[in-house]
Formats: structure tokens, C-alpha cells, sequence
């Protein structure tokens, strides 16, 4: 296998490179893809709006008689091989940036759930706005996710969609320095929400020169139409020459045919005609190719992300991305679980594994997501980001050199100690060559038994109150904070921004 460079000396690190993973054959890509294209062309998309139509006829589009949007092949083709295959990725403190390219994995949260399953009643509850901070605020301390992508809504909130969509903007900008992604309702919201970001930043244009939060939307309602609402935040993003993430995502046996095979076709032809309308509005603009097909449990018609058949076609979409050079984006660690027990962990697990192993470029990996996307738990966002450092070390593999073929070192221990334990080589490769979780428990049973036998959702639990009572970022400077409350209707109040306010530290 090809050596990845390891510029951190840790086991693992922002990037490690996937597409190990490889569960369709060239010749299946390609018949996938030729019949997308085929289905683009032919069948087209319902609804386009108005404007789309303005970029899109002088290209070569047309509307056919039965109203809907038809792209030539040639020019799917063509967006394919232009569009960018890089994107930096910017955080609110530059030591967070990075570039996606090629192969290279990294991870986000995801979800937009409207529910918080509480540790102690195991009961759901909906979720606040306080919420989202509070999840922000792990964020900024879990290494192995590193972005915050929207994982659920503020849901006292969502009857006025501007309130909602700048408060859970500013909300995510005061939790975290990383890079993060919005769901954005309007594109009319777009305008104030920059102005937000921009007094933050202390200057205006300052957030289009570098920014650190991506609005992302659906800009299709599968099978096969566009959805208005989201569609214009597209055209919107595009128009202001903003990075985006088109999700697209169909359900196998519902929304998209039960074939898998089919089933990708289909949302391969959505998420190309995303890539299309950003590219026809503003031509070379890059654009996280969210291809996301969803599997439906036919014994009774509901959504199911935990199963096999998802890790299977998810990272197969991941593959078909691949091969195009597009940048990716791809859901896992689902579960159907409705709480963080037994099948969360091997459900998440697998999905996991799977697209990281594929290589999506961004998994939004849902950590702590449960009851089918539902509802958000933080205890099991601890956990999942123990899990995930042990997906990431699977896809860096075993690096095969001269050196650490060892032979050397086993001549040595066989004839000297007869133990590596405190070999030199050992020292040197403790912290490059192993992940050690914080959550698992890898004591002996003794030990464990006179700790109080607690599992693993027990210390995660200890573990986020620790977390969410003593941390509280401060990197909107004072001033701007209130300018920013002077000028738009924040309800995050800053007694919720520190310490004592009551939410986690007299649990």
C-alpha cells in the first residue's frame, strides 16, 4: 500500500487517506454513471424555478413538453471534468483549516434532529438552542471530529425561520473555532447571516475572503423534482461565490428504486444536476457532491441508517465519486437504536468503517444520533468520537518499510530480554503507531468491579458533564459580541455562555 505521510507523530490525524474499500468494479461505475447521465438528459428535473431557467437555457438545457428541466449529456460531462477537485475547508481559527482533495477523510457531525435523549430518564425531550451551543462546545473538544455540521435545530425557534437561522448561526460561531456548516431556510437569510460573521470579524467582505461556515441545503426532492426553497439558497451560494454542500438524499425502495444499483443511479443523477446549477451560475465552482442514498426498511416503509445494505451503498457511492474526482460527503454512523446500547455500536460501527474505508471525503458521521436520526445524545457523541479514532487507524493501515519490517528487533529481544515492553523501538512508536481510547474501558474486571461496574454510556456521561460545566469559548471578543446582539435577535443570552448557569454543572 502506498505509505501515508504522518505530519503529527500520532497514530492518527485530519485527512488520513481512504478508498481501500472498493465494492464496485470499474465497468459498474461506468454503466451507473452512463445511465445517470441518460436520466438527466431524457427524464430530466421537475420544478425548475424561474431563475434556474435563466442559466440554464443558454447553456443548452432545455424545458420539454412535460415541463421538466433536461441537461445534455455534454454538458454534465463537461461540469464533471471542469468543476474543482479541491476545497479548503476554513475554521474560525485558522489553525482548524484544511484542504479536501483526492481521498483524504474527514469528519463532521450531522443531523438536524429535533430531539435530545436525556441520560437519566432515557426519555427524548425537544431539542434547544442551548443545545446546539452546548454540542458546539464539544465539538471544539473532540479531536476526531473536525467539523460541526448542524446536528439538530433549535426548536423553540422554528416557527420564525429568521430568528431561527441566525441564532443557530451565531450559536455554532460561539461554540466552536472549527469550521461548521448552517441549513439555511431562505436565501434571503444568507445576506444577514454573513453581515453577522462579518461584525465578528470586525470588517465587511471579510467572511467571503475566507469563509469558515458553509450553507448547505437539498436542492432536490427526490425522485427526480427540485425543491424551491432550497434550489435558491443554491443559486444564492453560487451567486455569492460560496462554497457548498448539495445533500441529496433519496431512500431506496421509496424515494428511489429498491434496486441498490438503481437506487444509485438515480441520486447520482440528483446530486450531478446540484452540481450543474452551481456550476451553470457561476462555472469552475467548487462543491461538496453530497450523494446520499438512504435505505428503507420494507416490512414496514420506515427509514432505516443502521443496516448493511447503507453501509454498502454509501460507500460505493463514495467509490463512484471517487473515480470522477469529485469531493464527497457522505452519511454514517446512523443507527435505528434508540438509545446508545448494543445495536447503536455495531450500527454505527459498520457504517462507519465502511465510508471511511471508501474514502468520502467528509463523513458526516452523526455522532450521538439515535432513534433513526431523531434524536441527538451527547453521551453518545463522546463515545462515538472513541469509535471513530479506531475507524480512522483502520483506514491509515500498516505502513511496510525496511524499518518496520523490525527484523532487527526481534533479533535482538530473541537473544537479549526476550520482551519488546521496553525496547526503544516501542518508546518511539507508542503515541505514532497506537490509538488509545478514552472512553473503552480496557482495565481488568477487578478493576472495573471496584470502580462500580459502570459502562461505557455511564463514564460518557461523567465525561460530558465534565466537559460542558468547565469549557466556555471565548473567541468573540467582547466588543463585537455586543455589537452583534445590538444589530440581531440573539436569544442565546450570555448568562448560558458561562460558567454557573445551571445546565450541566448541578446535574
Amino acid at each position: 500500500m502506498t505509505i501515508q505521510q504522518n505530519p503529527t507523530n500520532k497514530a492518527i490525524w485530519p485527512g488520513i487517506a481512504g478508498g481501500a474499500y472498493k465494492p464496485l468494479s470499474n465497468h459498474d461505475i461506468k454503466r451507473i454513471h452512463s445511465t445517470a447521465l441518460d436520466v438527466l438528459e431524457n427524464i430530466g428535473i421537475a420544478h425548475p424555478t424561474p431563475e434556474l431557467l435563466e442559466y440554464a437555457l443558454p447553456k443548452g438545457c432545455i424545458v420539454g413538453d412535460d415541463g421538466r428541466l433536461k441537461f445534455p449529456r455534454a454538458l454534465v460531462e463537461d461540469i464533471i471534468a471542469s468543476t474543482k477537485k479541491q476545497i479548503p475547508y476554513y475554521g474560525v481559527d485558522p489553525k482548524y483549516d484544511f484542504e479536501v482533495s483526492g481521498e483524504s477523510v474527514y469528519t463532521g457531525t450531522a443531523g438536524e434532529a429535533v430531539n435530545i435523549l436525556d441520560y437519566k430518564t432515557q426519555t427524548y425531550r425537544p431539542s434547544k438552542l442551548t443545545d446546539l451551543y452546548d454540542a458546539a462546545r464539544m465539538v471544539n473538544q473532540l479531536d476526531n471530529i473536525h467539523i460541526l455540521m448542524q446536528p439538530f435545530i433549535a426548536t423553540e425557534h422554528s416557527e420564525d425561520l429568521y430568528n431561527h437561522d441566525i441564532n443557530i448561526a451565531y450559536a455554532q460561531l460561539a461554540g466552536t473555532a472549527k469550521p461548521f456548516t448552517l441549513s439555511i431556510s431562505q436565501p434571503k437569510h444568507i445576506d444577514p447571516i454573513i453581515s453577522l460573521f462579518d461584525t465578528f470579524l470586525g470588517k465587511e467582505g471579510a467572511f467571503l475572503e475566507r469563509p469558515f461556515c458553509y450553507i448547505l441545503g437539498c436542492p432536490i426532492r427526490s425522485p427526480l423534482a427540485f425543491s424551491k426553497n432550497n434550489l435558491a439558497v443554491l443559486i444564492k451560494t453560487a451567486q455569492l461565490g460560496l462554497p457548498t454542500d448539495s445533500c441529496v438524499a433519496s431512500q431506496a425502495g421509496a424515494t428511489a428504486p429498491a434496486a441498490l444499483a438503481g437506487a444509485m443511479v438515480q441520486t447520482f443523477a440528483e446530486t450531478l444536476a446540484g452540481l450543474c446549477v452551481v456550476n451553470l451560475v457561476r462555472p469552475g465552482m467548487p462543491m461538496c457532491f453530497g450523494m446520499w442514498p438512504f435505505i428503507t426498511d420494507l416490512r414496514t416503509g420506515n427509514f432505516t441508517g443502521g443496516s448493511g445494505e447503507e453501509a454498502l451503498i454509501i460507500s460505493a457511492a463514495a467509490q463512484l465519486c471517487n473515480y470522477y474526482g469529485l469531493i464527497t460527503s457522505g452519511p454514517a454512523g446512523m443507527t435505528d437504536s434508540k438509545t446508545m446500547d448494543a445495536q447503536a455500536g455495531y450500527e454505527k460501527g459498520i457504517t462507519t468503517s465502511t465510508v471511511a474505508l471508501a474514502g468520502s471525503n467528509i463523513i458526516s458521521f452523526y455522532p450521538g444520533m439515535v432513534g433513526s436520526l431523531m434524536a441527538q445524545s451527547f453521551e453518545g457523541m463522546v463515545i462515538d468520537n472513541d469509535m471513530l479514532g479506531n475507524v480512522l487507524r483502520v483506514v491509515r493501515g500498516i505502513e511496510v518499510t525496511d524499518e518496520t519490517l523490525s527484523y532487527d528487533v526481534i533479533k535482538e529481544t530473541v537473544y537479549g530480554q526476550g520482551h519488546y515492553l521496553d525496547h526503544p523501538q516501542t518508546y518511539k512508536l507508542m503515541r505514532s503507531e497506537f490509538v488509545y481510547p478514552e472512553m473503552a474501558d480496557r482495565r481488568l474486571p477487578e478493576e472495573w468491579q471496584k470502580d462500580g461496574s459502570k459502562t461505557i454510556y455511564d463514564r460518557a456521561h461523567e465525561k460530558v458533564k465534565e466537559m460542558l460545566s468547565n469549557y466556555y469559548p471565548d473567541h468573540i471578543d467582547p466588543a463585537a459580541d455586543i455589537r452583534i446582539r445590538d444589530n440581531f435577535p440573539i436569544k442565546l443570552k450570555p448568562a448560558d455562555m458561562k460558567p454557573g448557569n445551571g445546565r450541566w454543572d448541578k446535574e
